[in-house]
């Protein structure tokens, strides 16, 4: 049947299990947004304040369910308001497609209203993107971005759609689309012998978690993995969940505010098995200095990240829970007893300290743990919030820690959080902010408001940019330039003028109980914690040091 490129659009959506989409209308893109009130039954759409809010809505879906989010966008100034959305999806390996509908073939290129080279713009951050100049390479296009999307080392995608694309028509047929159409990476059984070679000679072996066991769902892998090899286990930003945090085998996060265990650990051990990580320079501290004792396996479906970072004395390539079927049917129970024995005394020396006599961070975060059971979805924006949300909050299952890791996009978490709470309804989802991250993208409130998305935001307000703040008083002389911000923002006026529940906290006890509330309100819901500004995230490995030379508030006196 004819149909115009608008419903071709909406079908392709439907063709991909496509049941939400975020995004803001405007001129060029009405002709799709029409077709999308036709199917308003089928989709439902979540209109944003903003279309940066509706890219993170997006990201935040995807990264909470494993499907890949969708969001849509105008030509000119609502294209490139996805750009931040996008980018933060490309540096964490998030599966997103944008759609955005441009000025009509015969004006692009003329400096039209409102037109933009969105594909130019970002072809460097994302995994590939389409112009559509024909509508019936319309359908084959949007199905083929899906496909990209999700497979391998999974990325946003961009499709953009001049206007008259979506007004022509052309024959449309459905297909149905299979989750299995992806490219398989074939195992190299000479690796994996190799990589098994290494673990039966090591005696003190470290496994260090990265996103690609979450993307790769492979916690269950991982578990038999660590047992088989009798290792401890470490873990990245974005590998929380991926091993659970609760796990005795576990010794916390890696890198510049790792833990001292991990940081020791890895520091000394002779084997480091890396799964889906990429050696961020916040993991390795000093490249020259890390790991030094030790041969390196990385395990990781993308190759280009072999030896990019860091050399490597062996690799696999592949999906991590592919790969790790194959190593666990054939690993030899091993044993490691005073290597376990140690690492557990660093534990018992090294743990995370916090005060307990007045309202902290650390302090927020370990409550929101014990009130939730450690099973709530827990959304950050990016800054000392972040860092305390991942040393404090035991995460034990996959896709129930979502954060901007690559890019640090501060004003991620809001939107990230109302498309993970609609991917997840059955869950309680939790957005830890900062006040000068809450800032950035606040008006996703009133969307939280207007589209009933009951999620939590607790704003950790110690009235600075807390991490650039640390950074200032650490190595800076204490020069606090442009950090304090010194205004009087009512953040809780702020969201009850949005229709929100806004509760200002100044105690440990008051924010047990406003926390209470929140889980029980069933509507958005807004918690300001007044903390104290000379709040730090420790430990710490300082820039240009190696991860054996970190240091606390204890090292510091």
């Amino acid at each position: 049947m004819k149909v115009t490129g608008a419903e071709v659009v909406i079908q392709c959506l439907k063709e991909q299990g496509v049941d939400t989409v975020f995004g803001f209308p405007g001129g060029a893109v009405l002709n799709v947004y029409d077709a999308l009130y036709q199917h308003r039954g089928d989709i439902h759409h979540v209109l944003t304040s903003h279309e940066q809010g509706a890219a993170h809505a997006a990201d935040g879906y995807a990264r909470a369910t494993g499907q890949v989010g969708v969001c849509i966008a105008t030509s000119g100034p609502g294209a490139t308001n996805l750009v931040t959305g996008i980018a933060t999806a490309y540096m964490d390996s998030s599966p997103v497609v944008a759609i955005t509908c441009n000025v009509g073939l015969a004006l692009l290129g003329k400096d039209s209203f409102q037109e933009i080279d969105i594909a130019g713009i970002t072809m460097p951050i994302t995994k590939h993107n389409f112009i559509v100049k024909d509508v019936e390479d319309l359908a084959d296009t949007i199905r083929h971005a899906f496909r990209i999307a999700r497979s391998g080392r999974p990325g946003p995608v961009l499709v953009d759609i001049p206007k008259d694309i979506t007004a022509n028509q052309c024959e449309y047929k459905w297909q149905d689309s299979s989750m299995d159409d992806v490219e398989a990476i074939d195992l190299d059984m000479e690796e994996i012998e190799k990589g098994i070679q290494m673990m039966k000679e090591s005696q003190k072996p470290y496994v260090f978690v990265g996103g690609g066991v979450v993307s790769s769902n492979a916690g269950e892998e991982v578990r038999r993995f660590v047992e088989l090899l009798d290792a401890p286990v470490t873990d990245s930003l974005m590998g929380k969940g991926g091993f659970s945090g609760t796990s005795p085998r576990y010794t916390g996060m890696l890198g510049m505010h790792g833990t001292k265990t991990s940081n020791y650990g890895v520091s000394e051990c002779d084997l480091l098995v890396v799964l889906g990580g990429r050696f961020s320079d916040r993991v390795t501290g000093n490249v020259g200095k890390f790991a030094t004792h030790a041969k390196i396996l990385q395990i990781d479906i993308d190759v280009a990240e072999i030896n990019k970072n860091v050399m490597v004395s062996q690799s696999i390539t592949g999906d991590i829970k592919q790969v790790l079927e194959k190593i666990n049917q054939r690993l030899e129970q091993q044993y490691h007893p005073e290597w376990m024995k140690k690492i557990e005394s660093y534990l018992r020396q090294f743990p995370l300290r916090d005060s307990t006599d007045r309202l902290t961070g650390p302090g927020v975060v370990k409550e929101i743990y014990r009130q939730t059971k450690g099973e709530a979805v827990i959304v950050t924006e990016v800054g000392q919030h972040q860092m305390w949300a991942a040393q404090y909050y035991l995460y034990e299952k996959p896709r129930s820690f979502i954060s901007s890791g690559g890019l640090g996009t501060m004003g991620f978490g809001l939107g990230a959080a109302l498309g993970a709470k609609l991917g997840c309804p059955d869950k309680t989802v939790i957005n830890i902010a900062g006040d000068g991250c809450f800032r950035m993208n606040l008006n996703e409130m009133a969307t939280a408001v207007r589209s009933k998305i009951p999620i939590i935001q607790v704003v950790i307000n110690n009235h600075v940019l807390g991490m650039v703040h640390q950074w200032q008083e650490l190595f800076y002389e204490k020069r606090y330039s442009a950090t304090i911000l010194d205004d009087v923002v009512d953040f809780v006026k702020v969201a009850e003028a949005m229709g929100a529940i806004g509760i200002k906290v100044t105690t440990p006890e008051a924010f047990s109980k406003a926390f209470e509330q929140a889980l029980s309100a069933q509507k958005p819901i807004l918690i300001d914690c007044q903390i104290d500004c000379g709040g730090k995230v420790w430990p710490m490995v300082a820039p240009g040091a190696g991860l054996s030379e970190v240091f606390d508030s204890e090292d510091k006196k």
